[in-house]
């Protein structure tokens, strides 16, 4: 395996970002209304905010660390920005109430200087090429995605007009269209992912927003045949929309273990790596950019290096299931020495599974039962303490 290393302005970056959790947490909100200019890079102003929630699993986790050393390393970890995910389960159908409601405590602590990210993550049969993190909303349900999940986030936001969001708009939607597009489930999910993302780009483009679009990452749309169609896929659904000016562009290897700028690539020696010349994230970023400039869509990204430290760790490009062996990647910052991608960001809070290994489970994924794949795993969004404690012992930098 190999540990990977973006630049050293970026390590450097991103170590900073991350005070120790000692410092005194002083909150001062804006006093008066925040407009974002989607033309810019709004993460050169603000930083990534460590959201309540994620800092309270952190907490909880250090507390269970016996270790000292450890558990003085773990603790810096709440203080990382991340992405707060605001996503319901079919486990539980009171769990939608609740999710959406994780956002009134998210926003009572963001500083002026901080910028809340949002990840919108509940269409109507989410991620219908997976079992483990599929939604509780059918694919024919897209009224109640649209009346019970989107318009109460919007109300939210507009709520709170001197707070500013980073919005990371359904992870896996359209990526799925193009590649999956064989599969019934997808096959029929289809008309509810283009007018789901449509509309909650058009309702969420507010003046204190700015949003990106999931794009998978350069082992899925990175592939030289899905570039095109990829980029296009994207460009159709923001037209729809209207063409909201608060877009500012795609995000990257959201929840991934993808490289930033690994050379030659981790699958660069495999037998059909002829075919996908995007074998690190930067690449890729460079690559479907220039597509998505062709097809009419906003050219800028965040890339997830969450957790991406460790490269060499997987079988093929697909397998995204805890992948075992896995460490926190380059904290959030700006520092990307692209002009391309506005940051490195934390998607995928670290410590929350990607899917359970319990072969008898209904949501049981074939992925989390991979060889690659961290055993045993619980639900998918369920705190596991052991692939928190690997990924802390692992990190690069180190904490």
């Amino acid at each position: 395996m190999k540990v990977t290393s973006a630049s050293v302005a970026a390590f450097a970056a991103g170590a900073a970002a991350a005070p120790s959790s000692n410092t005194p947490r002083k909150v001062q909100a804006c006093t008066s209304a925040v407009t974002l200019d989607a033309a810019t890079n709004v993460f050169t102003k603000y930083t990534l905010h460590p959201n309540t929630f994620y800092r309270s699993e952190v907490e909880k986790a250090v507390a269970a660390i016996t270790d000292a050393s450890l558990k003085t390393s773990a603790a810096k970890v709440a203080d990382v920005g991340s992405f707060l995910w605001l996503m319901k389960t079919n486990r539980n159908p009171s769990d939608s109430i609740a999710n959406i409601a994780k956002f009134d405590d998210a926003v009572a602590d963001v500083p002026c200087e901080n910028i809340l990210g949002l990840v919108i993550y509940d269409l109507p049969g989410r991620d219908c090429a997976a079992k483990a993190s599929n939604g509780e909303l059918k694919y024919n349900e897209l009224s109640r995605y649209k009346t019970e999940y989107i318009d109460p986030i919007v109300a939210k936001i507009k709520a709170q007009p001197n707070v500013a969001f980073a919005l990371l708009i359904e992870p896996d939607s359209l990526p799925n269209l193009v590649t999956n597009a064989d599969l019934s489930t997808c096959q029929e999910s289809k008309t509810a992912y283009e007018e789901g993302v449509a509309y909650a780009l058009k309702s969420l483009n507010l003046p204190n927003v700015v949003m990106y679009i999931d794009a998978g990452h350069g082992g899925w749309l990175g592939w030289d045949a899905n570039l095109k169609p990829g980029a296009e896929e994207l460009a159709k659904v923001y037209k729809a929309a209207g063409s909201p000016k608060q877009v500012r562009g795609y995000a990257t290897n959201i929840a991934g273990w993808n490289s930033w700028d690994e050379e030659p690539g981790e699958f660069s020696d495999a037998s059909d790596a002829k075919y996908n010349s995007c074998q690190n994230e930067k690449i890729y970023t460079t690559k479907f950019s220039a597509a998505l400039q062709t097809a009419g869509f906003p050219t800028h990204a965040i890339v997830d290096t969450g957790r991406n430290a460790v490269t060499g760790l997987r079988d093929e490009w697909g397998d995204w299931c805890n992948v075992n062996g896995a460490g926190f990647g380059v904290r959030p910052t700006s520092s990307t020495g692209s002009d391309i991608v506005d940051a490195f960001v934390w998607g995928k809070p670290g410590g929350e599974s990607d899917g359970t290994s319990d072969e008898g489970a209904t949501r049981y994924d074939s992925y989390c039962g991979k060889p690659d794949a961290y055993k045993p795993a619980p639900e998918a969004g369920e705190w596991n303490q052991a692939y928190f404690e690997m990924l802390l012992k692992n990190a690069s930098p180190a904490f």
